[in-house]
C-alpha cells in the first residue's frame, strides 16, 4: 500500500526514496509519520482480509456440502501465504515488493491472534531497546512460529504449521541486506536521518 499511498498523496514513486522499499518503514522515514503509519495499518488490514475470506470460503462449502474436505486452518494458510507472497512479489511492480513485516502480522493476526500478538510484542521490545527495525522485524518473525506452537490451540494441520515457518523465513530472507549491514555494524537505526 505504500507505492499507492505515496502516488496517490505525492505523485512520486515511493521506490526512488530511501531504501527503495514499498514497505511502512520507508515511507516512514521519506514521506513521514502518516503515510508511515498508513501504510503500516493497510498493510496489515489487507493481510487480515485475506485471511478473513479464507475462513469464509471455508465456511461457505462447509455449508455446502459437509464436512468440508480440508481443514479451516489449511484454508486459512492458503490465503495467508498467497496473500504475503502477493505483497513481497506484486506482479503490477514487476515482482519487487515490501518484506511482508506488517501484512505476516496481518495474516496471523487472524489465523494466530495470540502468537501474531507475543511476536508483535518481540517486535517493539527489540526496536525499543535497539532502535533497529530490521533487527526488530527479523526475530519477530523468527518468534511467531515458536509461539503459534505454544499458543495455537485445536486442530493444526501439518499445512498450516509449515506455512507459519515458511512466512516466517521468507520474511527474514528479504531483510538479507539489513543482515549484512547489522553485522558490519552499519545499519542504520530508528529516527536516524539517513535512510536504509
Amino acid at each position: 500500500m505504500g507505492f499507492v499511498l505515496v502516488r496517490l498523496f505525492h505523485k512520486q514513486d515511493v521506490r526512488s526514496s530511501g531504501s527503495g522499499n514499498i514497505g511502512a518503514t520507508n515511507v516512514l522515514r521519506s514521506h513521514g509519520k502518516g503515510l508511515g503509519a498508513a501504510t503500516f495499518f493497510l498493510d496489515v488490514l489487507k493481510g487480515c482480509i485475506s485471511v478473513w475470506l479464507g475462513t469464509a470460503i471455508w465456511a461457505s462449502i462447509s455449508v455446502a456440502s459437509y464436512p468440508a474436505s480440508m481443514p479451516m486452518r489449511d484454508f486459512q494458510a492458503i490465503a495467508a501465504l498467497f496473500c504475503v507472497l502477493g505483497h513481497i512479489f506484486p506482479v503490477w511492480l514487476k515482482f519487487k515488493g515490501g518484506k511482508g513485516v506488517a501484512t505476516g502480522f496481518g495474516v496471523f493476526l487472524v489465523s494466530a491472534p495470540w502468537a501474531a500478538l507475543a511476536a508483535i510484542s518481540v517486535f517493539i521490545l527489540v526496536l525499543f531497546f535497539s532502535r533497529y527495525v530490521s533487527l526488530a522485524s527479523i526475530l519477530g518473525a523468527a518468534s511467531f512460529p515458536v509461539f503459534a506452537y505454544f499458543f495455537v490451540l485445536g486442530d493444526r494441520p501439518l499445512f498450516y504449521i509449515v506455512v507459519q515457518i515458511a512466512v516466517a523465513i521468507l520474511i527474514i530472507y528479504k531483510h538479507h541486506q539489513n543482515i549484512a549491514r547489522l553485522l558490519a555494524g552499519k545499519e542504520n537505526r530508528f529516527g536516524a536521518k539517513k535512510t536504509a
